[in-house]
């Protein structure tokens, strides 16, 4: 019976051992791959066990050919490994010879393991375009043209990886044009780029593609790219200027905002009104928006001074009567006045029609003349006037001017509180919150080297009663010589000079009411050590030009100037000029701010008032002449393109610069240190160096 019961348990176990590899579902990869290294016995043409296949000596379970042979365990004892026997043969159809471990390599895996259906690799997803059949043809020119080494209206690196990217990003379906026709989206730049002029830029240098004449996909694709380009100029140059503030000037340095060439991708393919996101580019500030009003008005809604309207009989447009038809007369100047006057509808059209005659009447009230929208001589020589011109270019060259300013004027923490000082204007205002918190008058730097500069930089303490470091400059130009013919000039003036042990000579003035600097300093760490002062010359004031300084800028009001801006940043301490004054002797005194002010130093000739009227300056650096100058004559290349010249140098000066033994410290980083005033205020070259003190006698100097 126990033979019977082994046996039938035995040929079970075998039979579920043989049908395992075809019957049991394989998981995974990677059990195939197991199983394909295992040996195992062939299961081809093997009938099935017998009784008479099996031993008494055999065990009831072998895991692998080579335990077969072992002999069974002895009762009631511990199994251990029997001697292989090399007298018996193995039974017959029973299992195969184990494989030797030298043949492991080689052993051909069991057929049902090689039959065995391997894992196919997985397929890449198919893609599924996203352009539209009709402008398929379109984006292939344009993966075409983008893939191209040589594509020409993409002269910047960033630019064009941008657009590359931008148009792969949708592959390469148009963004202006559907089916052919001008999308929102692309009516919105277009004619967003054709006002260009109303914003004081050049209308030309964003040309508009016909894309009605555009009829081919190799056109269609042509006229988006050049669309996309001019779109990108346009926001750039509104951004940041038509010219590099470097090209006017070396003494002029305002912080870069350039356009991101793929945010105003983005930004204008996704905005619902795209010649609004266009426009966004444009500066936000107050001063801005007041002058290209006033643009407006001077130009009466036109483009520019360019066009001379010839003299000739008065024309005058007449509305449609029961008794009279409509009255409009022909007359050749009709075009010219059209693109005087910005009427775009039928430019070449000769007929003085309603809308020139509406133009003509707003353009009279600009200028103070009776609407009667009848262009008469008066009209004509108002039209013509070469003041006006010049007005216009006067505020075109302003309005290019604030868009070096930064985006964002004030600190937003302090109310969007700022300072901006204006050179021409000679004024100093404290702004908070959109509206003047305080102004004043101010004393500016010499025309020349003596100019002061045009930066944008931080307030970041205020100095009461501070110590003046004379410049190496003004020792040079002007105290040495006057040493020449009196050497007790510097005791009259307070001055102290002092020979230090490496041979430098130091002349400073100290607190005091004499002080150069006067009682108070205000400090704003900048590139051309440069700061906004108090001044014993009082009476300079009370002149209607007063740029006279060596470059910073003198404050009329200091006191109140201080309250107002510590008012600001330490509103609960309550600073009073009064407070400020109590302050006044012999020792200095730094107040420092909590947050810093923003200060802009800037030059407008034209600008809005506070009561609306536009108001002009005299140009006395020269900065509108040379910015006229280079938008008139160089409207046909590139006016972002930095100046090649060298800038200035604003490093100090080299011991070889100097006579042996001698040289000029500066104890104070705002003392206008000798790297500054050697640029603006005149340097060593136009003076003999002095030689050294106790030395060699000194030489006769000369101015």
């Amino acid at each position: 019976m126990l033979m019977a019961v082994a046996a039938t348990f035995l040929t079970v176990s075998v039979t579920s051992a043989l049908a395992a590899p075809s019957d049991t579902p394989r998981a995974s990869a990677a059990e195939l791959a197991i199983d394909a290294a295992i040996p195992r016995p062939e299961p081809a043409n093997v009938p099935p066990p017998t009784i008479g296949d099996f031993k008494m000596d055999s065990t009831g379970a072998v895991p692998d050919a080579a335990k077969a042979t072992e002999k069974p365990a002895e009762s009631g004892t511990a199994p251990k490994a029997a001697e292989p026997k090399t007298d018996i043969k193995p039974t017959e159809n029973v299992t195969a010879p184990a494989a030797k471990p030298s043949d492991a390599a080689t052993t051909t895996p069991p057929a049902a393991t090689a039959t065995a259906p391997a894992p196919e690799p997985a397929k890449e997803p198919v893609k599924v375009s996203t352009v539209a059949p009709a402008d398929q043809p379109v984006a292939d020119r344009l993966r075409d043209m983008l893939g191209a080494k040589s594509l020409r209206d993409f002269d910047r690196k960033n630019e064009r990886a941008a657009v590359e990217k931008f148009y792969s990003a949708r592959d390469y379906a148009p963004q202006w044009t559907q089916a052919g026709k001008l999308t929102d989206s692309g009516k919105g730049v277009i004619a967003r780029l054709k006002d260009a002029a109303a914003e004081g830029l050049n209308p030309a240098d964003y040309p508009v593609p016909d894309f009605a004449a555009a009829t081919s996909p190799d056109q269609l694709a042509e006229a988006e790219l050049k669309l996309t380009a001019s779109m990108l100029d346009y926001a750039r140059q509104a951004q940041s200027g038509r010219m590099h503030w470097s090209q006017v000037a070396g003494d002029i340095l305002y912080p870069e905002h350039p356009t991101d060439p793929a945010e105003v991708l983005a930004n204008i393919s996704t905005a619902k009104d795209a010649s609004a996101a266009l426009d966004g580019y444009n500066p936000p500030h107050k001063l801005y928006k007041d002058l290209k009003a006033k643009l407006a008005e001077l130009r009466g809604q036109g483009d520019g001074p360019m066009i001379h309207i010839a003299e000739g009989p008065a024309l005058a447009y007449k509305a449609a009567t029961k008794k009279q038809g409509e009255v409009a007369p022909e007359d050749p100047r009709v075009p010219q006045l059209r693109a005087k006057l910005g009427v775009t509808e039928k430019p070449d059209g000769t007929h003085y029609d309603a809308k020139v005659a509406a133009a003509v009447r707003k353009f009279q009230e600009s200028v103070g003349l009776k609407q009667t929208g009848v262009l008469d001589d008066r009209t004509v020589k108002a039209i013509n006037s070469p003041k006006r011109d010049r007005q216009i270019d006067v505020v075109l060259v302003n309005m290019e001017r604030l868009r070096w300013l930064p985006r964002q004027l004030g600190a937003a923490s302090l109310g969007n509180a700022y300072v901006i000082l204006n050179v021409p204007d000679f004024t100093l205002k404290v702004m908070q919150n959109g509206a003047p918190v305080w102004t004043t008058r101010v004393v500016t730097g010499k025309p020349g080297r003596h100019a002061t500069p045009m930066l944008t930089e931080t307030m970041k303490f205020i100095t009461v009663n501070p110590t003046w470091n004379v410049p190496p400059s003004i020792i040079y130009n002007e105290y040495l010589p006057a040493l020449q013919q009196d050497p007790t000039v510097l005791d009259r003036m307070g001055l102290r000079l002092e020979r230090r042990r490496d041979g430098s000579i130091h002349i400073s003035q100290p607190p005091g009411e004499a002080n150069a600097l006067g009682r108070i300093r205000f400090n704003f760490p900048n590139k051309f050590l440069v700061y906004q002062h108090d001044t014993p010359d009082k009476h300079l004031f009370a002149k209607e030009e007063r740029a006279f300084s060596h470059g910073c800028m003198r404050v009329q009001n200091p006191d109140q100037y201080a309250a107002t801006l510590l008012g600001i940043v330490m509103p609960n301490d309550r600073y009073t000029p009064e407070r400020i004054r109590s302050m006044y002797g012999r020792s200095e005194i730094d107040l420092k701010f909590p947050t810093p002010i923003p200060v802009h130093i800037t030059y407008q000739t034209a600008f809005v008032d506070d009561a609306g009227k536009l108001q002009f300056r005299k140009d006395v650096y020269g900065r509108d002449a040379t910015m006229i100058a280079l938008l008139k004559n160089n409207r046909n290349r590139d006016l972002e393109v930095m100046v090649s010249h060298a800038q200035p140098n604003y490093s100090r000066p080299s011991g070889s610069s100097l006579p042996a033994g001698v040289n000029f410290a500066s104890d104070n980083t705002f003392s206008s240190g000798p790297s500054f005033f050697e640029r603006l205020f005149g340097g060593p070259s136009t003076v003999t160096p002095p030689a050294p003190i106790g030395r060699r006698p000194q030489p006769r100097f000369t101015r």
